[in-house]
């Protein structure tokens, strides 16, 4: 076969191959949009064609399908704690599932997000990670400004970092209410012949500052997810306590993307969590 005649044909082969995958794209999106609407038509049907129950299970369904801006709760956690104790690698293994052996200090403030399904709701998590060099202390008010939610991590095999976590909390609570959400991090328990810092001694100061305790490993991402999705379970929870309070004409419920006060409602449901590994 003449090459002049074969490379054109596979030119045009190559083209529309591109061409079918962006129509079964556009197929897949219209596929969505048009389950989404169906979803939207029933929820608008009456009760006496539609049960209470099974709108409530389409409700359920329909959270497979929102689009990423669309959530109930949208919940700001900041990660604190000294430089080089892992901050940045649990927030990436969190939002991404990836840790980064040559990761460097944070330069300023990053923030990444990532959703969770509680109870049917979807929670947005804004969690926010910061330097923990002296040197970027200025932005601190602007850094916990609105947050609901804290990790306070250490490095369990550098005893210097659990010391001071007492200065972190101090400065937490100085620029938040109280009594936010907050578990303290014994990062890097992977480096078990290393530990400078035993589970007793974390949990017995967790208990002691009504914090919530557990033991992670951002590089085998041990207890990453369970450390973030309790902190944003519990924030939930206290705002659902709110709502049903508001229900019961006791409380105003909050609304979306409003700010969430959660002065006096934490403290009746700390407890020192588990799970070191």
């Amino acid at each position: 076969m003449d090459k002049n005649f074969q490379t054109p044909s596979i030119y045009l082969f190559s083209i529309l191959i591109f061409v079918h995958f962006i129509l079964l794209a556009a197929l897949f999106k219209l596929f969505l949009i048009l389950i989404q609407l169906s979803f939207f038509l029933l929820l608008l049907l009456p009760s006496s064609f539609l049960s209470l129950e099974a709108k409530s299970q389409i409700k359920t369904s329909m959270a497979g399908y929102r689009a990423e801006d669309d959530y109930d709760y949208l919940f700001k956690v900041v990660l604190i704690g000294d430089s080089g104790v892992g901050k940045s690698n649990l927030l990436s293994r969190f939002t991404k599932n990836e840790f980064n052996l040559e990761s460097k200090s944070t330069i300023g403030v990053e923030f990444a997000t990532r959703t969770l399904n509680v109870d049917s709701k979807v929670i947005k998590a804004q969690i926010w990670d910061t330097a923990g060099q002296e040197r970027y202390r200025a932005i601190t008010s602007a850094y916990y400004r609105g947050a609901v939610g804290a990790l306070l991590v250490y490095d369990v095999t550098r005893h210097a970092t659990f010391e001071n976590v007492d200065r972190w909390l101090k400065e937490l609570r100085n620029h938040t209410d109280a009594n936010i959400v907050v578990m303290l991090v014994g990062n890097k328990s992977d480096l078990r012949h290393l530990v400078a810092v035993s589970t007793e001694d974390g949990k017995s100061y967790a208990e002691k500052e009504s914090l919530y305790f557990m033991e992670t490993s951002a590089l085998e991402s041990t207890n990453v997810e369970n450390a973030f999705a309790d902190v944003l379970t519990q924030i939930y929870h206290i705002v659902s306590k709110k709502a049903v309070q508001a229900e019961n004409g006791t409380a105003s419920a909050p609304a979306k993307g409003e700010k969430i006060d959660i002065k006096n409602d934490v403290s009746a449901m700390k407890r020192v969590g588990c799970c070191s590994s």
